[in-house]
């Protein structure tokens, strides 16, 4: 058999998070076919020596906001809740031209720092993102921005629930395989009744997950309760609302009750550590206890960039000082675990059953690292070494759906060059860009 890619005398990290050695990796029609000794020859259209490399699988963002990426430096030391003050009317002027750009720059990031796959939070335009990330050969999932709140802007609200609802399905199969649609519900204390149910049920009919912000400020949480006399995901549960396949973005300040049915209906769980650290702290170690997935997302560049291994560091650091300190217990949050959560868990937040391990028969959504690198070398555990020191910028290689997207550093999927000279005459000719107050 003819191979598309070979990857000869290499080291790869498998489903166990161990690191295996002197191995060939072949990858046919989008598919890792083998996993063989590397003194076997095999033939193939393409080769990588691997020999200063280790390859994991592609990491998963399962939070970003594309339309965002404007906003880089914009929100540090903001005090809360800069959704509504900074974010959201941000998001309402962007024109489709700002909005394309808006998501090559994004692939660009996530591409340079390791993220093979994404889960974006909706925004005014996803049929652009899709387009764009489509060419780019990105793995991910989009929504559009759901919300009826009579206080949102004009341009981002929509004028009823049927409308959202109608905007979410027009997203079906209007791109490849790789870029499928997510329903979106902004945060459920943001919109109507009658949005929330609907687009709840439209979820569960036409059997498409659905993601939303869930309990990422204790004041929603209580705006939540004021309203409907349950927590969040006590109501959605009592209505059958959590039937639907669910991503729950932040998941800050659960209840145990709440924790109970998150675990009862299999909702994926995904943390923002960057941008959640000036908000709460979540109970994690709970979490995994109860076989709940939990994945990492950045929240987008707008909250200090795409990076996922600066994610899993500050995570770590996180769960040491609020869970592990105080019983006296410095594993209560270990490098395989957070490697897990960017991989495996990633993969189950965009319900993607074959990615997230590097494995015969699994999709061929790879990264690589050069191991030779000093802050990586020598190192009495690379693992540990790979949170404790690697960085987005480690990237070697991307490898996504069987395609080679970018070799030794360089995008081969995307111009750089040009989308850096109309970032600049963008931001030239619209200062509001750099200026938003």
């Amino acid at each position: 058999m003819k191979y598309d890619i070979q990857i000869k005398n290499t080291s790869y990290v498998d489903e166990n998070i161990e690191v295996i050695n002197n191995v060939n990796i072949l990858i046919k029609d989008s598919k890792i076919a083998l996993i063989s000794p590397s003194t076997l020859d095999n033939e193939a259209d393409y080769t990588i020596d691997g020999e200063k490399l280790l390859w994991l699988p592609g990491f998963t963002d399962g939070h970003i906001h594309t339309s965002q990426q404007l906003l880089r430096g914009r929100l540090l030391d903001e005090k809360p809740v800069i959704w509504k003050r900074i974010n959201v009317p941000f998001e309402s002027r962007l024109s489709k031209e700002m909005s394309a750009l808006s998501a090559q720059l994004c692939a660009i990031e996530m591409i340079k720092s390791g993220t093979t796959a994404f889960l974006d939070a909706g925004g005014k335009d996803p049929e652009v993102y899709g387009e764009i990330y489509d060419k780019v050969g990105l793995r991910g999932r989009i929504s559009f921005m759901s919300n009826d709140n009579p206080n949102a802007p004009d341009t981002l609200r929509s004028p009823n629930a049927k409308y959202a609802v109608s905007r979410q399905r027009a997203l079906r199969g209007l791109f490849s395989d790789r870029i499928k649609p997510f329903y979106s519900v902004t945060t459920p204390s943001a919109v109507s009744e009658a949005l929330l149910r609907e687009m709840f049920e439209a979820s569960i009919e036409d059997n498409i997950p659905i993601e939303t912000h869930m309990n990422e400020y204790s004041s929603e949480v209580l705006s939540f309760i004021e309203v409907y006399g349950e927590r969040p995901f006590i109501w959605l549960e009592k209505n059958g609302y959590l039937k639907a396949k669910m991503t729950a973005s932040h998941s800050i300040f659960l209840s145990q009750e709440e924790i109970d049915a998150i675990k009862l209906n299999d909702i994926r769980v995904v943390h923002c550590p960057f941008s959640n650290c000036g908000k709460g702290v979540p109970q994690t170690p709970q979490l995994l206890r109860d076989n709940i997935s939990v994945a990492l997302g950045s929240d987008g560049t707008a909250h200090g960039g795409l990076d996922l291994f600066r994610e899993m560091r500050l995570f770590r650091s996180i769960m040491n000082v609020t869970h592990g300190c105080s019983t006296s217990n410095p594993k209560i949050m270990d490098a395989k675990t957070l490697l897990k959560m960017v991989t495996q868990g990633g993969a189950n937040a965009i319900f993607e059953e074959e990615k997230g391990i590097i494995k015969e028969g699994m999709k061929a959504d790879l990264i690589s690292l050069d191991i030779t690198s000093p802050h990586l070398f020598p190192t009495h555990n690379i693992i540990n070494s790979l949170v404790e020191s690697a960085s987005g910028m480690d990237v070697r290689d991307s490898i996504i759906d069987g395609r080679i997207v970018m070799r030794d550093r360089e995008l081969l999927t995307l111009d750089e060059k040009e989308i850096f000279s109309n970032t600049k005459r963008i931001l030239e000719e619209n200062p509001f860009l750099q200026n938003w107050k």
